[in-house]
């Protein structure tokens, strides 16, 4: 990937990510920004090789760099940070006095808790006026960074949490709960490592800036491009070419790119006006990128920062996560290309041309040395070294391969470039971190998720009941339905909270709620995780907030809305595989009795299930489908992935008289196109 290209990728990120979003700053300012976020990354990747500080210390030092830096490079409103620069006294650097300020608190509200941890230890529960000022503007402080970094919602559900934390004695119903004053709640959030400085922050300190860098890095140094170049010489000549190339470039770009966004606007700039040359619609040709985007973030073996936190919540190895993952990321590619795929068909494009296709093996041959620094990393991981390690060997690798590797070499701008960019990442997902960690520390304050488990579990009782008398005939008893339609309602709300909330942030909160009430189900932990989890990614296509399909949108030039919806089409697996594997846990892969069996069984199903529902959402199989039979598809869809195999055969029974009329319809295109060339 050259620099012109590498630039406007950028130029894309910052227009259409609100995380990447930031104000111009100007002068000694611009050159302290410059210096602070490459000494933020130069700090991380050095803990990684040579072992991290104690853990408060390490947890202070990432949330003074990351919160501080906030408030020199985010302004207060977008419309801040698209305005030219204007240098004035009050404002040095473009930066005004009281966002200086707020940094400064930032950091020294950070660092405060490790400075005094010896002595805070005998005051958590009766803190002292100086714990409660800091305290009180930490909250504050964080509120704020995360507003400027992701918007509002983010800081608006942070807030509800904090009034029921205070004003739980006032809730209706189950919600109920004694409360709290502001002491207990101060001590609770942020002198404990049960909120702000708990689990968030030190799974975004200790491996997912780690990852984002070795992200950052393996792309300058060419791997990205060379995953884009193999994609296009593997896919580009069949039908529907283009856009093939984009499910394929986007699922091996996704596996060293836990970012949505990257993805996007890094593939999506080949992709996109390709798929509009062969006559794809632009929101379409926007829709196939964003869709096949989103998988970055569950594509081992760089997942997004959602898969350490899940390693921490589980207490399992980063393997583990990485094994469960790669099925379910599978089955998003597949349902992704399966539509892409009957588009084609139905619109009856080719692929491109084999003279304007790349070599394979030319790319092979010149590009092998791009991969070592991923074959290292993946042996280090399966090795059962921690992550961070791995990311750290896999970042020195990248560092090496760039500098000596004469078709991508390169520079040490370039690499001062790249360790600026991987903080750039960073700052927002670490906001969204200790904005999460407040979440975190109510829940755990007033158990919240048994009252959730309690109100989610009579809903779906009701509601199975209602359903069952209706049924004419008997497919599932009344404790599957109460399952189904809790899943369902879980899986609702989910898709509802993710307008407008980075993945990670969305997955940290259902993940402390919804997933415990799952596991009250008996479905296994990690699969009541990775079903939050897989909702939580759809974030990134859902409208009206769907930040991938707007990115995809912009570059095709196409309504952005029109592109989420679309796109969310697209992704239609992400909404049916993850009733898959809690029905049938050994998907994942790595839960206790695991069959190859049921495996073979589970993984049918799922491919059935998900080409049956693109087929029906395509409106193409092997010919135009009437809307009566599309419905009947849906339906057998879900019959599919069921576990009783009386549900799979009725699914069958229900399809096979479709298959048969499109087989017949097939053959009279087929006789009607040979009469019509005579």
């Amino acid at each position: 990937m050259t620099q012109i290209d590498l630039q406007k990728a950028q130029i894309l990120e910052h227009e259409y990510d609100p995380e990447m979003h930031f104000r111009t700053v100007v002068g000694w300012a611009g050159w302290l920004v410059a210096g602070l976020l490459a000494a933020l990354s130069a700090y991380h990747y050095y803990t990684a090789g040579f072992g991290i500080l104690a853990e408060h210390w390490h947890k202070g030092i990432h949330l003074g760099f990351v919160l501080g830096l906030i408030f020199i490079v985010f302004g207060y409103a977008r419309s801040v940070n698209d305005a030219a620069p204007r240098a004035a006294w009050w404002r040095p650097g473009n930066v005004p006095v009281y966002d200086w300020l707020f940094a400064v608190a930032a950091v020294a509200c950070s660092l405060y808790l490790p400075v005094t941890l010896e002595s805070m230890t005998f005051r958590i529960g009766n803190p002292n006026l100086t714990d409660m000022v800091v305290g009180t503007t930490m909250v504050l402080l964080i509120l704020e960074a995360a507003r400027r970094a992701m918007g509002w919602v983010l800081p608006i559900i942070v807030a509800v949490f904090i009034l029921y934390a205070v004003f739980g004695q006032i809730a209706p119903g189950a919600l109920k709960h004694p409360g709290t004053n502001w002491a207990g709640f101060i001590s609770h959030v942020y002198m404990t490592t049960e909120g702000i400085y708990g689990i968030p922050v030190k799974v975004v300190a200790t491996f997912v800036f780690h990852f984002v860098l070795f992200g950052t890095i393996a792309t300058r140094m060419g791997l990205g491009q060379f995953f884009i170049d193999i994609a296009q010489a593997i896919a580009g000549r069949y039908t529907g070419g283009p856009a093939k190339v984009s499910v394929l470039a986007s699922a091996m770009f996704g596996t060293i790119s836990g970012s949505s966004i990257a993805n996007t606007v890094t593939t999506g700039a080949l992709t996109i006006p390709a798929m509009k040359r062969i006559g794809y619609r632009p929101h379409f040709a926007g829709a196939v990128e964003a869709a096949s985007s989103t998988g970055g973030q569950i594509t081992p073996p760089i997942m997004g920062a959602a898969a350490f936190v899940m390693m921490e919540f589980l207490e399992v190895s980063y393997t583990t996560v990485i094994l469960a993952a790669l099925v379910p990321a599978l089955m998003h590619y597949i349902g992704v290309f399966t539509n892409v795929h009957l588009e084609a068909k139905r619109m009856g494009l080719k692929g491109l041309p084999p003279d304007v296709l790349p070599n394979l093996w030319h790319i092979l041959k010149t590009g092998w040395p791009n991969l070592i620094p991923l074959i290292i990393l993946v042996t280090i991981i399966i090795r059962g070294h921690t992550p961070f390690m791995a990311a750290f060997w896999g970042i020195t690798a990248c560092i090496v391969v760039g500098f000596v590797n004469p078709r991508h070499r390169l520079s040490l701008r370039d690499l001062l470039d790249a360790f600026q960019l991987g903080a750039k990442y960073a700052l927002a997902v670490g906001a969204a971190a200790a904005a999460v960690g407040i979440i975190v520390g109510v829940v755990t304050l007033t158990g919240v998720p048994f009252r959730i488990s309690f109100i989610v579990t009579q809903f779906a009782q009701t509601t199975a009941e209602f359903v069952d008398a209706l049924m004419p005939l008997t497919l599932f008893t009344l404790d599957q339905l109460v399952l189904f339609f809790s899943l369902v309602f879980i899986a609702v709300c989910c898709v509802a909270l993710s307008a407008g909330i980075p993945t990670t942030a969305l997955y940290i909160i259902v993940a402390t709620i919804a997933a415990p009430v799952l596991v009250q189900f008996g479905i296994p932990p990690i699969a009541a995780h990775f079903f939050v989890l897989f909702y939580g990614v759809l974030a990134d296509i859902t409208p009206p907030v769907c930040t991938s399909a707007y990115a995809a949108g912009g570059i095709a030039g196409a309504n952005p809305f029109k592109t989420g919806l679309t796109a969310f089409r697209l992704g239609n697996a992400k909404a049916l595989v993850p009733l898959v594997f809690v029905y049938s846990p050994s998907l994942l892969l790595v839960t206790d009795g695991f069959s190859w069996q049921e495996f073979a069984i589970a993984f049918s199903g799922c491919v059935t299930g998900v080409v049956l529902l693109g087929a029906s959402l395509s409106g193409f199989l092997l010919a135009p489908i009437p809307v009566l039979q599309r419905w009947v598809m849906r339906f057998a869809a879900l019959l599919f992935i069921a576990p009783e195999l009386k549900s799979a055969l009725v699914a069958a029974i229900l399809v096979a008289p479709i298959i048969v009329l499109q087989i017949i319809a097939r053959r009279r295109e087929k006789l009607t196109e040979a009469a019509t060339a005579e």
